[in-house]
């Protein structure tokens, strides 16, 4: 089992940057795909990003391809989500998720484990 705790999630401008930490505790990390989802009020969660065990493979979500970067740390337990030129559609709370499937999955039903979320809004 793993706790997953998000933070850096605050109020920023349009075309600013901001970058989220997944921070972990529990069972090795490492055996775990990790993945961020967002979900805007009125509207379902959806992936935006996500990172295999060994960090070598990653997916995107056609609308954060080229301003988002996805990484992690397994000495550090840590995963993080780079977000570059931010638009006020980016607006939504922010989750990471760990998947013990082995894979690189993109549905929220391989995941887990959840943490709470750290809210990200975007001024115009």
């Amino acid at each position: 089992q793993v706790e997953l705790v998000e933070s850096g999630g605050r109020l920023v401008r349009a075309g600013d940057s901001l970058g989220l930490s997944c921070a972990a505790s529990g069972s090795s990390f490492s055996v775990y795909a990790v993945g961020w989802f967002r979900q805007a009020p009125g509207r379902e969660r959806e992936i935006v990003a996500a990172v295999s065990r060994s960090g070598v493979s990653t997916y995107y979500a056609d609308s954060v391809k080229g301003r988002f970067t996805i990484s992690r740390d397994n000495f550090r337990n840590a995963v993080f989500l780079q977000m570059n030129s931010l638009k006020p559609e980016d607006t939504a709370l922010y989750y990471c998720a760990a998947s013990d499937s082995g894979l690189l999955p993109t549905r929220q039903y391989a995941y887990d484990y959840w943490g709470q979320g750290t809210q990200v809004t975007i001024s115009s």
